[in-house]
């Protein structure tokens, strides 16, 4: 069912993106319409979604992650999610966390999150004058009787939801709980929905050990409260649960745990984030080892820093847009999503490329690292005194203002030029003519970044990186020179510089993206004309641009939609339509840089295919990326298995697809 429904709305989405996003040939009203089409595919996502959620409640599938869940947090985001609904409605809104409440709740906090706006929604919908409010308190009773986990729970928390709204009778507050009711047919007609939401939520909230009470009366409004124990307890002898459970401080009661039954349980460290104020210097440490994560938040603590600790990547990256931390140091090889790819999405994000990112793990891949823009990169094992020395120029970088770049370009126009694209406030441009300058510069100067020029008078370019290297260490080096490269000088930069941009019509932008990179700068804070350059630029991906990539999937809709977006990134598109075939293409067509191979196919399925590939020893290192729509328990895990690179479910958002992309296609 799942595979079924997604397909088809993953060209859908695509397309309709592409349309509303980049047709310059369409009228306005065009652009609407496929806005439209896009908000009606976004809809019936949701609508699939919550058909998938209760199919997996009642079949004891639904997986949950317990974490740490802060009420500030949780305040802001109902905030910020329904502040502007409220306003257009006319209808005042109001949130309230009492202030007797600890600063968290340890629950699953995307359900909560899902609970929440669906009492929520449900309310601004029946709510035409007045107000909609929630409330967070600590409760002592309102729950049934028979409810034995909240009334053994040494704390419970109540969420009422309450507005001015219709109300409902009694004699059908039962009905509204059921999937696909609603108090009467009037209430369809009028108010539309799909009697969806408040079944999920009652199943949801009995997954996490509480349930939902109604109160209300017609003409005057209702109030929906959610009872949670304020720590989570998992009830394995009724479902079948995977928990990937994040809790710190309490141990659960050894219970006899059914052999079928998964539950693992990790710790969330008890860091900073309850206490954040304006102008505190964060960092965010990323890292799934406890020990060490603890390690270095009590070492920054030291330095005067404010810690928030992810112990997932796809946690990582969503707290980095969250709070939009001081620094960043990140681990490679993380659970949920893995460094490289965390590390791509901070550095493609406007609000987070700026961000300065030390990587701190056992993979050894320095120069990759450095070259995606991390600012700088330790291996593990790592010894208190350079983890010292790392936090300590973690501090100096977020200290200092002012970044500092060096030009070492001969030509005097070229040196004014690149000192004018640049600009001045945050960055200090300092440019010399000649390789003795240059080191004569770096010796006394702490810079940042440096844009070389290989033609300089009095020393091969070659050389002086070498001399850079060597003497100052890893400083970020930019090579921009109209000259003619050999391959065998191409690859000679390539292990010594961070970028290479060949002097063309567009090779000024590049160079004002590639400098705000690596001097970490806030684009927002660019001049408008500078932003709009790098808007522009945005829509090439030299990354991306030229590489050939080999779609293998039955449904013809999905590659046209795929082909539509890769295309866009100048990417070279070949399609197959079904694994047979697929491996067909890749052995008869050279230099295919990329595999996104469908599981769902006939004659020959992904897993399959994928298999056979793998036993090919000239496929061995070729990046197979999963494209499926199933999005079940254990899927990620069977494509790995079958020889996937990677994964990603159906419908595909663009942005994380051409992330994959990058990460796997990056030399």
């Amino acid at each position: 069912m799942s595979h079924e429904l997604r397909t088809p709305l993953n060209s859908m989405l695509i397309l309709a993106k592409l349309l509303s996003e980049g047709e310059e040939n369409l009228t306005h009203k065009q652009r609407e319409f496929a806005r439209t089409i896009y908000s009606s595919g976004s809809d019936l996502l949701e609508l699939i979604n919550e058909i998938l959620d209760l199919s997996k409640i009642e079949s004891g599938m639904m997986e949950v992650e317990v974490g740490r869940v802060l009420f500030n947090d949780l305040s802001e985001y109902v905030e910020r999610t329904f502040r502007q609904v409220g306003h257009d409605k006319g209808l005042e809104f109001q949130v309230h966390a009492d202030s007797q409440l600890a600063p968290g709740i340890y629950t699953d906090q995307r359900r909560l999150q899902q609970v929440l706006k669906n009492l929520l929604s449900n309310a601004f919908k029946f709510t035409e004058r007045g107000r909609v409010s929630i409330n967070i308190l600590p409760a002592t009773s309102g729950w049934s009787p028979d409810n034995k986990t909240l009334s053994a729970a040494e704390s419970v928390v109540a969420f009422s939801v309450t507005d001015t709204g219709i109300g409902i009778s009694p004699d059908k507050r039962a009905i509204i709980f059921e999937p696909f009711q609603q108090a009467d047919g009037t209430i369809t007609r009028r108010y539309g929905g799909t009697g969806l939401g408040l079944s999920i939520s009652r199943e949801i909230a009995t997954l996490l050990g509480g349930e939902i009470q109604l109160d209300s009366r017609v003409g005057e409004g209702s109030t929906f409260t959610l009872y949670l124990p304020a720590t989570y307890q998992p009830d394995v002898m009724k479902r079948k649960i995977h928990a990937g459970a994040q809790v710190q401080h309490f141990t659960p009661p050894v219970r006899e745990i059914e052999p079928e039954v998964s539950l693992i349980m990790e710790n969330v460290i008890d860091d900073d984030r309850a206490h954040l104020e304006d102008g505190d210097r964060t960092l965010l440490i990323i890292e799934d080892d406890q020990k060490f994560a603890k390690i270095m938040m009590e070492m920054a603590r030291e330095r005067g820093f404010k810690v928030i600790v992810a112990m997932r990547g796809d946690s990582g990256l969503a707290l980095a847009r969250q709070y939009t931390p001081s620094a960043i140091t990140l681990d490679i090889e993380l659970p949920g999503m893995d460094g490289w790819s965390v590390l791509d999405r901070l550095k493609h994000t406007k609000a987070t490329r700026h961000i300065p990112v030390q990587i701190i793990s056992v993979t050894e891949e320095r120069q990759r690292g450095l070259k995606m823009g991390a600012m700088a990169y330790e291996n593990k094992p790592v010894s208190p005194e350079a983890l010292r020395e790392a936090l300590g120029k973690i501090e100096q970088f977020v200290q200092r203002g002012v970044k500092s770049l060096l030009v070492i370009e001969d030509d005097k126009t070229a040196q004014q030029s690149i000192i004018e694209l640049i600009g001045e406030g945050d960055v200090e441009t300092v440019a010399v003519g000649t390789a003795e300058e240059a080191m004569s510069e770096l010796r006394n100067k702490h810079y940042d970044c440096v844009v070389l020029d290989l033609g300089l008078p009095d020393m091969n370019g070659f050389d002086l990186m070498e001399n850079i290297k060597r003497e100052i260490g890893n400083i970020p080096i930019i090579i921009y020179t109209g000259k003619d490269l050999s391959p065998k000088e191409e690859t000679e930069l390539r292990r010594l510089a961070e970028t290479i941009i060949v002097k063309d019509v567009r090779s000024l932008e590049r160079l004002l993206d590639e400098t705000a990179l690596f001097l970490h700068r806030v684009e927002e804070n660019l001049p408008e004309p500078k932003r709009q350059m790098l808007e522009q630029l945005r829509k090439k991906d030299p990354v991306l641009a030229g590489k050939k990539v080999l779609i293998i999937d039955d449904d013809m809709r999905n590659i046209f939609a795929l082909t539509s977006l890769l295309e866009r990134y100048d990417m070279q598109v070949l399609y197959a339509e079904n694994g047979k075939d697929g491996i067909d293409t890749l052995k008869n067509t050279p230099s295919i840089d990329v595999a996104l191979v469908d599981i769902m196919m006939p004659e020959m399925d992904g897993y399959e295919a994928m298999r056979q590939i793998r036993e090919m020893e000239e496929f061995k290192q070729t990046p197979l990326i999963a494209l499926t729509a199933k999005a079940m328990k254990g899927d990620r895990e069977k494509c790995i298995e079958a020889g996937a690179s990677d994964y990603i479910t159906k419908p595909a958002d663009s942005e994380q697809l051409l992330s994959l992309l990058r990460v796997w296609l990056f030399k």
